[in-house]
C-alpha cells in the first residue's frame, strides 16, 4: 500500500456542457493505492477548480469540485477479469493503472447539468435578453394578441400626453 498526494494538470476538458474543469487546470490527487486479492484498489479524492457559465443568466461562474474515487483494477488472469465485462472494471496493464476515465466519470456525475450563479438568479428577459439581476424592475408592456387590432386604433401615447398638456 502507498499513498499519492500530488497535483497534476488536467489532460483535457472534464465536465458537462456549461461547467467543467479546464484543460491544464490543476488536479489535486489524494489517493491510496493498495493491492487486494483480485487487483489494485484505488481510493481517495480528486479536487479541481471549475469554470463555466450560469444556465439562467450566462454570467461566468467559478467553483471547485471534489469527487471521491473507489476503483478496482483487475490483475491479468484474475477471477475478476474472467467474470466481468471488459468495460465493467479497469485493468492493470504493464503494472500500471489508468485513472483518467474513472476521474472523468466521477466529475461528470458530480457537476450540475444546469449550474447557476446563485440559487435565486432571475435569468434573462425572454423578450430582449437583458439580465434581470442587473435591472430588477425590468418589464415590457405586452398587449394580448387578441386585442392587438384594437390597440392599433388608439392614438399614440406621446400624442395623447401632449394633447393633455395643451402642447400642439
Amino acid at each position: 500500500m502507498f499513498e499519492i498526494h500530488d497535483t497534476v494538470d488536467s489532460p483535457l476538458r472534464i465536465g458537462v456542457e456549461l461547467i467543467a474543469i479546464a484543460p491544464g487546470a490543476p488536479l489535486d490527487l489524494d489517493l491510496r493505492v493498495e493491492s487486494v486479492s483480485e487487483g489494485v484498489l484505488v481510493t481517495g479524492t480528486v479536487e479541481a477548480p471549475t469554470a463555466g457559465e450560469c444556465s439562467r443568466c450566462l454570467a461566468p461562474i467559478q467553483g471547485r469540485v471534489q469527487v471521491g474515487l473507489t476503483e478496482l483494477f483487475a490483475y491479468p488472469d484474475s477471477a475478476t477479469e474472467a467474470t466481468t465485462e471488459e468495460d465493467e472494471v479497469g485493468h492493470v496493464v504493464d503494472q500500471m493503472v489508468d485513472l483518467e476515465q474513472p476521474i472523468i466519470d466521477a466529475v461528470g456525475l458530480e457537476l450540475p447539468f444546469s449550474p447557476v450563479c446563485s440559487p435565486d438568479c432571475p435569468g434573462l428577459c425572454p423578450q430582449c435578453g437583458v439580465s434581470l439581476a442587473a435591472e430588477p424592475g425590468h418589464q415590457h408592456e405586452l398587449i394580448d394578441p387578441r386585442w392587438a387590432k384594437l390597440a392599433a386604433m388608439l392614438p399614440e401615447q406621446d400624442e395623447s400626453d401632449a394633447k393633455q398638456r395643451g402642447e400642439q
